[in-house]
């Protein structure tokens, strides 16, 4: 008699209470999820809002409901589109936070990795400035880097202060709120993207950095307050599925995607006719 198959199922990965470890996410992965969605978002805002404004979005009278409805008839389906990747770009900027978090923990020279991110600003800028201000500079409005640059100062010499045990904790606990405000204002002063809100919202999840399931709980609720963005706290999904090993070792990878990513774009529009318009 022929015998029976017996199908052998895969070992499940188990966690410490015996059920199936969920922790399935990698570093790099968090970064792919990350560099993916911010870049629908800048395709969204860069692209399809021009195309928005050259179908007269900035020109609509918005006291001729009759207008309005028949402009949106007219570009539903365009509207849409660029709502729904504005939205899906929401989980991008919680993802660097908490990344950012991570790098704090895992760096081994605190100088090189502010100052990286300081280095990085400044190679996106005219970039960033092309793809949403249509213009080579423009000092009213700065790219995220400036904001994620801040963040991390701003964690810097509040973790050197928690260190100066001669001080009394009253004294730190002073000196940090003081250090995260004066770096909160910097970035208001710049006009970072995001700023002062974004700095908070780092700091929060830095702060948090050791307690994971208490910086997750705390971090959608600070994306909700200071920030008002009602998809951003979907990314705490996919940070809560992390399992705390690096990945794949592509660091300089994501730090370049964003200036060229955003040239891309520009270049894109003007290939498509309409990078002399606004974008959204």
């Amino acid at each position: 008699m022929e015998q029976e198959k017996i199908a052998v199922q895969p070992p499940v990965r188990e966690g410490s209470h015996g059920m199936p470890d969920w922790h399935v996410i990698s570093g790099s992965t968090l970064k792919m999820i990350a560099v993916i969605t911010m870049f629908i978002d800048h395709l969204a805002a860069g692209v399809l809002g021009r195309y928005l404004n050259a179908a007269g979005w900035g020109n609509l009278d918005w006291s001729n409901m009759d207008a309005y409805n028949q402009w949106m008839e007219q570009n539903a389906a365009l509207f849409d589109a660029y709502s729904m990747m504005r939205n899906i770009g929401r989980v991008a900027f919680p993802i660097y936070c908490f990344l950012l978090a991570e790098g704090l923990i895992h760096t081994k020279n605190l100088r090189k990795y502010t100052g990286r991110m300081l280095v990085f600003a400044f190679l996106s800028e005219i970039p960033f400035d092309l793809l949403f201000r249509g213009k080579w500079m423009a000092f009213e409005y700065q790219n995220v880097f400036f904001t994620l640059f801040f963040g991390v100062l701003a964690m810097a010499v509040m973790d050197w202060i928690i260190r100066q045990q001669r001080l009394h904790v009253a004294a730190r606990a002073v000196l940090c709120c003081a250090a995260a405000a004066a770096c909160m204002a910097a970035a208001d002063a710049m006009h970072t993207d995001y700023g002062s809100r974004g700095v908070i919202c780092i700091v929060i999840i830095c702060l948090l950095r050791n307690a994971r399931e208490l910086q997750i709980a705390a971090g959608a609720c600070s994306f909700l307050f200071f920030l008002n963005e009602m998809a951003a706290p979907y990314a705490f999904l996919s940070i809560a599925a992390y399992n705390g090993k690096r990945g794949w070792k592509l660091k300089y990878f994501f730090y370049l995607f964003y200036p060229v990513h955003l040239l891309l774009l520009y270049l894109l529009s003007m290939a498509l006719g309409v990078s002399s318009y606004s974008p959204m």
